[in-house]
């Protein structure tokens, strides 16, 4: 395992305009726990396991970055397993310090979790065990204040957002990663905020916040990236996005309150399906998910403390799911952040910034929620990151 000397973050690129600004405090404007070392943290585990599920949430605290573990049960519901240290360390703040969505992934098989520190400017991998997590490997990001990553089968794509450059690495079946090289994107100026990968394995696309861009990078056989193709955003500030199976790119847009759709071409380039979509007026919708059957998408909308729910039909078309936009109503001051599915999509999970904790919805077959009690255990308007489950 190998670490890196903390090294000096640049300043966030500026908005120049006022719906840039406005936009990036919705989604921006919102003391960690006692950490135990890993091998304490497994010794101190509820013994029963993760097979029914998990959520995972980054603490970012500069103290030391650590993921706050819950293990799911079959009907939803989140019991805490543990805090594990990371390794590195994070930024603090108050809501959204990374302005990122998926500052942690899984790997496809769920044998592993990857997770960014912002602060010390390296990825931490942990391997998921039946009686918690173990941290296997920490390696320099391979630029500066990573805010995203995105896994395949063997490979890791790290979004360096003060360097506006991809991190690409291989990682074996330890978990241990290898360095590959890096790609550029646009200018610091860019706002780089969420990396994914496509369902084929053969596009990684990037979403530029500041430049309204989002971009293609070709996928080599040697998990290389190309130069990026770029594609002008349907709507203002395209934040989170995520593709459907059949490889449909589904976008936010936290300026224009709507989302959008697109089709990759054979050269990367997107052409519109749905093009800003409005979700009825819910401000900043920031973070955005498909469910794994590519039937609905769910942006979380830092400025309304809801969820908006989008009907994807066959061809990628995108409707808005409930009038005014509210599928979800999250409470006043939740101040959402990220969100994932877990079950195979049959629950949605939510960082709640504002109340410390996890909120949760049961999905239903026509892509309704039913709201679940809350889980706490998290710290309110602390600076925590990502969430992810399965």
């Amino acid at each position: 395992m190998h670490t890196n000397p903390r090294r000096h973050l640049g300043p966030f690129s500026r908005i120049t305009t006022f719906i840039g600004i406005a936009v990036l405090a919705a989604c921006s404007d919102q003391t960690a726990s006692k950490l135990l070392a890993p091998d304490q943290a497994l010794d101190s585990r509820n013994s029963s396991g993760l097979d029914d599920g998990a959520v995972f949430v980054s603490t970012n605290a500069v103290s030391g970055n650590a993921v706050k573990a819950f293990r799911r049960s079959a009907d939803g519901s989140l019991t805490p397993l543990g805090d594990f240290a990371t390794g590195g360390t994070g930024v603090g703040g108050v809501g959204d310090p990374l302005t990122s969505q998926a500052a942690e992934a899984l790997s496809p098989d769920h044998n592993f979790l990857f997770v960014v520190n912002a602060g010390s400017n390296d990825v931490s991998v942990f391997r998921i065990k039946n009686d918690g997590l173990k941290l296997v490997d920490r390696e320099s990001s391979g630029g500066v204040f990573p805010v995203s990553v995105a896994a395949t089968e063997n490979a890791l794509y790290v979004l360096n957002a003060n360097s506006s450059a991809v991190g690409i690495f291989n990682y074996n079946e330890s978990g241990n990663l290898r360095a590959r090289g890096t790609a550029s994107l646009s200018p610091n100026t860019s706002g780089p905020t969420e990396v994914r990968v496509s369902p084929s394995g053969r596009w990684l696309d990037v979403t530029e916040r500041l430049s309204n861009t989002i971009d293609a990078f070709r996928i080599g056989d040697d998990g290389s990236l190309s130069a990026p193709v770029k594609t002008t955003s349907a709507g203002q500030t395209p934040f989170g996005f995520q593709f459907t199976p059949k490889g449909i790119v589904v976008v936010s847009e936290a300026g224009t309150a709507s989302a959008s759709s697109y089709q990759q071409a054979r050269s990367g380039a997107l052409t519109p399906v749905s093009s800003a979509v409005s979700n009825g007026g819910q401000a900043a919708p920031c973070w955005l998910i498909v469910d794994p059957q590519g039937h609905f998408a769910y942006t979380a909308n830092a400025g309304g403390s809801s969820i908006s729910g989008y009907a994807i039909d066959n061809d990628g078309r995108l409707t808005l799911l409930t009038p005014g936009g509210r599928t979800g109503d999250l409470g006043v001051g939740a101040q959402p952040l990220d969100i994932d599915f877990g079950g195979d999509g049959r629950f949605l999970y939510i960082l709640k910034n504002g109340t410390g904790t996890i909120g949760a919805f049961a999905v239903n077959a026509d892509g309704t929620l039913t709201p679940l009690a809350d889980t706490p255990g998290l710290v309110a308007r602390a600076g925590f990151m990502g969430l992810v489950a399965f």
